[in-house]
């Protein structure tokens, strides 16, 4: 049996992930990153724009401070936002910066892993924003058949 280098070793796990099987680690991947306030926060810090006036162009990160992104996420908690921004950045996708200011100034800014999950967040918050009406009237519709 040939010995393989980490980097083949790395290449052969990538390739075998599949999100279809029940232990496949990718599966906690796909739940974290379906949760509502991760897609926020990413579509925020990419600089959406649709609701922040100056924010980066599109597909840029901007970094914003923790104050900042719980006004512009109506209705997350101080816990919640906390504990998903700490997730964001274990998972390599968003970065943390402390400046030494008094009070100590703390920024959040997408890391190109945390811009390429952005874009495909971004679609779906749209899709989201565009359909809500299909869906409202969907919703009602089948309710009514339920009744």
């Amino acid at each position: 049996m040939a010995t393989m280098t980490a980097a083949q070793k790395r290449a052969q796990t990538k390739a075998a992930y599949d999100a279809f099987l029940a232990a496949c680690p990718s599966r906690k991947l796909l739940d974290r990153i379906s949760d509502k306030w991760v897609a926020l926060i990413l579509c925020a810090l990419g600089g959406d724009g649709s609701h922040q006036p100056g924010t980066g162009p599109a597909g840029e990160s901007r970094a914003m401070r923790y104050s900042e992104l719980a006004r512009l996420l109506g209705g997350v908690s101080q816990k919640m936002l906390t504990q998903t921004l700490r997730s964001l950045e274990r998972d390599g996708l968003v970065t943390r910066t402390a400046t030494p200011t008094v009070p100590v100034t703390v920024t959040y800014e997408l890391t190109d892993l945390g811009l390429s999950l952005r874009q495909m967040m971004r679609g779906i918050k749209t899709w989201a924003e565009v359909h809500m009406d299909d869906v409202l009237a969907n919703r009602t519709t089948y309710d009514s058949r339920i009744a």
